[in-house]
C-alpha cells in the first residue's frame, strides 16, 4: 500500500532539506517502524542497523523503544539509562518537528487529527516510556520526574483520542457546533489533568487551558468550515510552544544520601504523600515553584467515550488510508491503554501517588484500548500484545477475585476475567508474526501454567535454543526457576535460581533465598529417608546460601526504598539467627514453616496447581507439626502458627474445600487481636492477609446465578476485602495489595464496594 502510495513522487522527496512533507514523513515512518519491529523477533542488531539509517523523529522514538524494551526486561542499569538519554533526544526532536509541522504548508495534514499529532504522539510515547525508566530508576526524585511526565504523557494522549472522537462524531452526523461544545465540555470538566492546581511541567491553570486547545483543534470538516479559534473567540497557541514550555521542567536533583545502614529489617509500608512532598522540598523545577501537595485535589477520572463516538475500526478500514494515520491510531491507543491500565493497578500501599498523577486509571477501557492497538502489524501492535499477555498470565494470573469468565462465543470481544480463547488467539498470531522470538514462547510457557499446566510450561522453557537478548534469556529462566518451585522440583528451583544470578542483577537476595529455600527441602526430604549423607550436604548448601542473602539484600532500590522482597527475605535470616541463638540449635533447625511454601503463596503459585501438586503442598506443610521431624514446634509463636495457617487455608481453597479454610482461618488467626502479630522479626503479614482468604473464599462460594445468596456472599465479600484495603503498613502489603485492588474493582461493577 505504501510503496503504491508513494510511486511517481519520489522527486519531490528532497524538496526541501529543512521542511516536513506529506512523501517524506510515511517513507520515514515506515522505514523506522520496519526497523523496530525487528526487536520484537529478538534481532537486535537488524534493528539497531536500521534505525541508524535515519534521523527522523520516528527514527529516534524507534531507538528509544528499542532500549525501552531491553530495560523493562531486564533492569540493568546501563541499559536504563541509556533508554533515558535516547528517549530524551526523541522528545526534543519530536517537539522540534510538531512545531514545524504546524506551521509548514508542505507537512502531512489529516482528515482524524490536528496537523503534527504524529509528532505530538512520538514526543508523549518518548514521555510515557521515559516515566516508566524513572519510576524504576532508584532516585525518587527521577521517580516523581516520571510521575510528571505521565501527566504530561496523558494530556497529549487524551487530545489526540479526543480528535478521534470528534471526527466519529462528524462522520456519524453530528453538527459541527455540537461537536466543538461536546469537545470542550468533555475537555474541561472531565480532564483531570486540566483542572488541577498550578503544577510545574505546563500543568498551571492557565498552561493547562493552553494545552487543551492547542492539541486538540477544531477538526476540520469536509468543507474546512470550522476557523481555528477557542470556544470563547481567542486564537488558539501554537501547539509546538506547548510542548517546549513542557520540556522545561527539568529537575534538580535532591542530594541522595545513601545510607549504607544494613537494610531494615521491618516493612516501611505504604509510599505515603508525606514522602513525596518531604523530596519536592530539595527538588526544583525553572522558574516554577514547588506544589503543595495537599493542595492538589482528589485524583479525577479519564474522560468518558461512548462507543459510537470510539475509532475502534479494523486496519482495512477506508478510514486508515494512510500509514501516518495508522500509526497515530495504534501508537495513541497503546500509550493511553497502558497509562490507564498501569494507574488502575496502584495498590492502596502507593494509592497517595494518584495525588501526583493527577487522575485516576480505567482498567477495562485500558486493555480495551490495548486489544485495538494489537489488530495493527507494526510495532505498536505488537508492543500492545505483549502488554496484554503479560497483563492476563501475570498480573491477572496473580489475582483470585476476577469477573466471572465468558463463555467460548461471548468472549470474542470480552476483556474481563480471563478470554483464553482471544488470548489463545492473539499469542498464536503473534508467533506467526515474530517466529523467531523467544518473548512470545515465554508467554506461551506463561499461558500454559495460567491454565495449570505447569509440565507443559517448564518443557517450553527448557529447550536448548537461546534468545540472542540476554534480557529475554534471563526472563525465560526466572519463570521456568517459579514454575519447578510450584512442581516442587526443588533440585531444578535451586539450580536454576543460581544461574539468575549470573543473568540478571534485579534481585539477588530474592534469587539466593529460594535456591537456599529449596535446599532446606531437600533438606528435610533426605532428613525424613534417613539419608545422612544427602541431608547433611543439603543443610551445608542451604545454610551457604541463606546466610549470604543480607549481603545482597538493599542494592537495588524503588523510589528510593529497599525492594519489599529484599526488606522480607532479610527479616526471615534475621529471625532464624536469633531463633539458632535462643534455641541452641544449628541454623538449618532455626527454620520454620516451610519458606519455599510461603514463596509459592506469594506469587499465587496454587492458582497453577492441580490437585496432585496442592496435595504434595499440603504434605510440605506437615512436617511443621510433626514432632518427629520439627521437635521445636511448641517453641513456635503465633505470627510463626499464623504463617501455617494461613498457607494451608490457601491450598484448601484451591482445592474447592472453603468452608473448612475459613473456619481454620477464624480460628487460628481472626479470632486474636491484630495486635499480637506485631513486632521485632515477626511475620505481621499473616492477619491481613488472613482477611483477605476470607474474602477470596466467599467470592468462589457463590453459584453465579444472581441469586439472594450469591448477593450476601458478594456483599460480606465485600466487607473482608475493605478490611484489608484499609490496614496499616505490613510486609508485603503492596503486593497483597495489587490483589486488593483487583478484587475492589471487581466488585465495584458489582456496586459491592
Amino acid at each position: 500500500m505504501l510503496r503504491g502510495w508513494l510511486s511517481n513522487k519520489k522527486a519531490d522527496l528532497n524538496a526541501s532539506t529543512h521542511s516536513l512533507n506529506a512523501l517524506s514523513e510515511p517513507q520515514d515512518l515506515e522505514a523506522s517502524m520496519r526497523a523496530a519491529t525487528h526487536i520484537m523477533n529478538d534481532d537486535l542488531d537488524s534493528a539497531e542497523a536500521g534505525l541508524a539509517q535515519g534521523n527522523s523523529s520516528f527514527h529516534k522514538l524507534g531507538k528509544g523503544m528499542v532500549t525501552f524494551l531491553r530495560a523493562t526486561l531486564g533492569f540493568e542499569p546501563e541499559i536504563m539509562r541509556e533508554a533515558s538519554e535516547r528517549l530524551a533526544e526523541a522528545e526534543a526532536t519530536s517537539s522540534n518537528d510538531h512545531r514545524r509541522a504546524q506551521r509548514d504548508s508542505h507537512a502531512y495534514h489529516s482528515s482524524i487529527y490536528p496537523a503534527g499529532s504524529e509528532f505530538a504522539l512520538c514526543h508523549a510515547e518518548s514521555q510515557l516510556m521515559s516515566a516508566v525508566v524513572g519510576v524504576l530508576n532508584e532516585s525518587l526524585t527521577e521517580s516523581i520526574r516520571g510521575f510528571y511526565k505521565l501527566r504530561k504523557a496523558y494530556v497529549t494522549l487524551d487530545g489526540i483520542l479526543e480528535a478521534e472522537s470528534r471526527y466519529m462524531r462528524t462522520k456519524n452526523g453530528w453538527s459541527v457546533g455540537a461537536t466543538r461544545n461536546a469537545s470542550m465540555e468533555s475537555l474541561t470538566s472531565n480532564t483531570s489533568a486540566r483542572s488541577m492546581k498550578v503544577m510545574p511541567g505546563g500543568f498551571g491553570d492557565e498552561s493547562a487551558k493552553s494545552t487543551i486547545s492547542q492539541i486538540t483543534p477544531s477538526f476540520p470538516s469536509p468543507a474546512n468550515a470550522v476557523t481555528n479559534r477557542d470556544i470563547d473567540g481567542r486564537e488558539r497557541v501554537d501547539h509546538a510552544d506547548a510542548l517546549d514550555d513542557e520540556d522545561v521542567d527539568d529537575f534538580y536533583d535532591a542530594d541522595e544520601a545513601h545510607d549504607q545502614s544494613r537494610i531494615p529489617t521491618t516493612y516501611l509500608g505504604h509510599i505515603g504523600i508525606d514522602s513525596a512532598e518531604e523530596e519536592m522540598k530539595t527538588t526544583s523545577l525553572d522558574d516554577v515553584n514547588t506544589p503543595n501537595f495537599h493542595d492538589l485535589g482528589s485524583p479525577k477520572s479519564p474522560s468518558p467515550r461512548t462507543n459510537h463516538h470510539v475509532l475502534d475500526h479494523d486496519p482495512d478500514s477506508d478510514v486508515f488510508s494512510n500509514p501516518i494515520d495508522i500509526f497515530v491510531h495504534s501508537g495513541s491507543n497503546l500509550c493511553f491503554g497502558l497509562l490507564l491500565l498501569m494507574i488502575s493497578m496502584i495498590p492502596p500501599a502507593f494509592s497517595k501517588l494518584l495525588f501526583i498523577i493527577g487522575f485516576r486509571g480505567d482498567r477495562e477501557r485500558g486493555i480495551r484500548m490495548l486489544w485495538q492497538a494489537s489488530k495493527f502489524q507494526n510495532i505498536n501492535g505488537a508492543m500492545a500484545g505483549l502488554i496484554i499477555l503479560g497483563y492476563y498470565n501475570g498480573l491477572i494470573g496473580f489475582c483470585d477475585i476476577l469477573p466471572d469468565a465468558k463463555s467460548s462465543d461471548e468472549e470474542l470481544e470480552a476483556v474481563e476475567g480471563y478470554p483464553r480463547y482471544r488470548l489463545e488467539a492473539l499469542l498464536t498470531e503473534m508467533r506467526k508474526r515474530y517466529p523467531k522470538s523467544h518473548l512470545w514462547l515465554l508467554e506461551e510457557a506463561r499461558m500454559q501454567a495460567s491454565n495449570r499446566r505447569l509440565e507443559v510450561a517448564v518443557e517450553l522453557l527448557s529447550r536448548d535454543t537461546k534468545s540472542p537478548l540476554k534480557q529475554v534469556e534471563a526472563l525465560d529462566m526466572f519463570e521456568k526457576s517459579l514454575n519447578a518451585m510450584y512442581l516442587h522440583r526443588h533440585a531444578l528451583c535451586a539450580d536454576s535460581f543460581v544461574k539468575c544470578v549470573s543473568l540478571n542483577n534485579w534481585s539477588h537476595a530474592l534469587y539466593y533465598y529460594i535456591a537456599g529455600s529449596s535446599h532446606v527441602e531437600l533438606y528435610r526430604a533426605a532428613k525424613a529417608s534417613s539419608d545422612t549423607k544427602a541431608t547433611a550436604a543439603h543443610a551445608e548448601k542451604a545454610t551457604e546460601l541463606l546466610r549470604i542473602v543480607p549481603k545482597h539484600a538493599g542494592k537495588k532500590k524503588f523510589m528510593a526504598r529497599q525492594l519489599p522482597f529484599d526488606v522480607f527475605v532479610t527479616r526471615k535470616i534475621l529471625k532464624w539467627e536469633a531463633r539458632t541463638k535462643e534455641w541452641n540449635v544449628p541454623f538449618i533447625e532455626a527454620i520454620g514453616i516451610s519458606p519455599i511454601e510461603e514463596m509459592i503463596y506469594f506469587w499465587n503459585g496454587y492458582k497453577r496447581m492441580t490437585a496432585p501438586h496442592l496435595e504434595e503442598s499440603l504434605k510440605a506443610l506437615k512436617w511443621s507439626e510433626d514432632l518427629n521431624q520439627n521437635p521445636h514446634w511448641e517453641k513456635e509463636t503465633l505470627d510463626e502458627r499464623a504463617v501455617l495457617t494461613v498457607l494451608r487455608a490457601a491450598i484448601l481453597r484451591n482445592l474447592g474445600k472453603h468452608e473448612e479454610a475459613k473456619a481454620l482461618l477464624k480460628k487460628e488467626v481472626i479470632s486474636h487481636d491484630r495486635s499480637l502479630f506485631k513486632g521485632h522479626l515477626r511475620d505481621d503479614w499473616t492477619c491481613p492477609t488472613a482477611h483477605y482468604e476470607m474474602g477470596v473464599n466467599l467470592w468462589m462460594q457463590r453459584s453465579r446465578d444472581g441469586s439472594e445468596r450469591d448477593q450476601e456472599l458478594v456483599k460480606e465479600c465485600s466487607s473482608w476485602i475493605s478490611k484489608t484495603a484499609a490496614w496499616e503498613a505490613y510486609d508485603l502489603d503492596a503486593r497483597i495489595g495489587l490483589k486488593v485492588t483487583t478484587a475492589q474493582d471487581t466488585l465495584k461493577k458489582l456496586g459491592k464496594s
